[in-house]
């Protein structure tokens, strides 16, 4: 059977993921995403409204015109986690394929918000819930699998797809937590198995984010730990205290809540993102949020809920709000730029539970951010944090794990894939021979 695989998105640059592989007729596309900082260097942009052709020669979502020259028919397209970096094109490119859209269901969801707000295109593709740990069967001869593995965002699985040739296993994003806050730990068992059965892995396609740094990433559960130290550290604190960290982050606004909790604040969750994710995550039972627990997504009851806090007093609450980017119409940027009735005393603290995600954009919006909070005196504690992506540690184990016969590194720069390469040189493969430095809109034969 003739295997191949068409790299589309996210070989360039951190963002708009999208890779599909042929295995004889069929075709499965994983991830369809958006590269958000293309889109916040534009003032008013508002993606929902604007063709995909536009949004494709702006560079915010994937050139899919590559998918003309797979000689095969789309059978699913997977996304494997929520973050927009993977759903965020699904909107604009799934309508020209005939084929389900096939993701966990908490990515569904999300997926279903991405679609309702869609104001170009009907995208009428059948949404189909599979969880970690089922199969699906891809035309006659192929195999759909998802394995369960743990990131900074719940429900998150690598799919893998077997064929007669071995499997090929999609990578992108994870990291190894054996005691997550929320969910059952990355499936490290079901990955050697695969490693070993049948024909092997035929190709891994891996996500180079943090293959530069050495040692393991963290667990979930030592941010965790981390935040607690820092919110207990000022809990005798008697005024404004302000947490952000990403909307997603389910994991971790669950522990905002709780820590909120115990040092006698009242915990409420603004902006529109932290109102959709937390409320998705609620309402399909992933978590358990206090009934009494606020979520304002909209700017007037945002605006009423901060005319609230202090009038109340500011002491008794903790807002946790979006913005841990820097990102101009977030709330965190807002309450920097003095434009909510929630007003910074000096001394008060805000805590970034986030890092900044390394892209120009980010980097200079985030630090316009903390200046501004500092102008009217807050306090910032930042990197109260752990990597939703392997280190080096991770990517020796899943080499090992896997023992595939061909590796791709995705999800980075030419630079960014650099220490990976090193890395899987060090473990025996080779440019040029089975370890394949790629670009958007390139193809990789691997069986004939």
């Amino acid at each position: 059977m003739e295997v191949e695989i068409a790299t589309i998105g996210g070989y360039e640059a951190v963002g708009r993921q999208m890779t599909a592989v042929r295995a004889g007729d069929d075709v499965v596309i994983f991830d369809m995403g958006l590269n958000l900082s293309k889109v916040l260097i534009h003032d008013n942009v508002e993606t929902e409204r604007m063709h995909s052709l536009d949004l494709i020669d702006m560079g915010a979502i994937p050139d899919d015109r590559v998918m003309s020259d797979l000689e095969g028919d789309v059978k699913a397209i997977v996304p494997t986690h929520g973050h927009l970096d993977h759903i965020g094109a699904i909107s604009k490119l799934a309508h020209r394929y005939d084929a389900p859209i096939v993701a966990t269901p908490f990515t569904i969801e999300l997926v279903k918000q991405q679609i309702k707000g869609e104001e170009k295109f009907g995208v009428q593709n059948d949404l189909v819930k599979m969880s970690a740990g089922e199969t699906m069967q891809i035309g006659e001869r192929n195999e759909l699998e998802f394995v369960n593995v743990t990131h900074s965002i719940i429900d998150a699985i690598n799919p893998v797809l077997h064929t007669p040739e071995g499997s090929v296993v999609y990578g992108l994003d994870k990291r190894m937590d054996h005691t997550p806050v929320i969910g059952d730990p990355i499936d490290m068992k079901r990955f050697r198995e695969i490693g070993r059965e049948g024909e092997g892995v035929l190709c891994y396609i891996e996500d180079c984010t943090n293959a530069g740094r050495k040692g393991r990433t963290a667990s979930e559960a030592v941010a965790r730990r981390h935040l607690k130290d820092v919110m207990t550290s000022i809990e005798d604190y008697d005024g404004g205290i302000v947490a952000t960290t990403f909307s997603s982050h389910i994991a971790r606004v669950k522990s905002l809540v709780e820590f909120a909790d115990d040092i006698g604040r009242q915990p409420v969750l603004l902006g529109r993102s932290m109102e959709k994710y937390s409320g998705t995550a609620e309402r399909l039972d992933f978590v358990d949020f206090p009934e009494d627990l606020g979520m304002y997504g909209h700017r007037k009851s945002v605006d009423r809920t901060f005319k609230r806090i202090m009038n109340e007093g500011k002491e008794n609450f903790l807002p946790i709000v979006t913005g841990h980017q820097g990102e101009p119409r977030a709330m965190l940027t807002r309450m920097g730029r003095g434009e909510t009735p929630y007003e910074l005393d000096d001394g008060d603290k805000v805590l970034f539970s986030a890092r900044v995600i390394p892209e120009p954009t980010n980097e200079g919006q985030r630090y316009q951010s903390e200046k501004l909070l500092g102008m009217q005196g807050a306090r910032i504690y930042d990197d109260i944090h752990v990597s939703g992506h392997l280190r080096q540690e991770g990517h020796y184990e899943m080499l090992d794990a896997l023992q595939p016969q061909h590796v791709i590194p995705a999800h980075q720069s030419l630079e960014g894939f650099a220490p990976y390469v090193d890395l899987a040189e060090n473990q025996g493969y080779k440019v040029g021979r089975d370890l394949h430095i790629t670009r958007n809109g390139n193809m990789i034969q691997l069986t004939e």
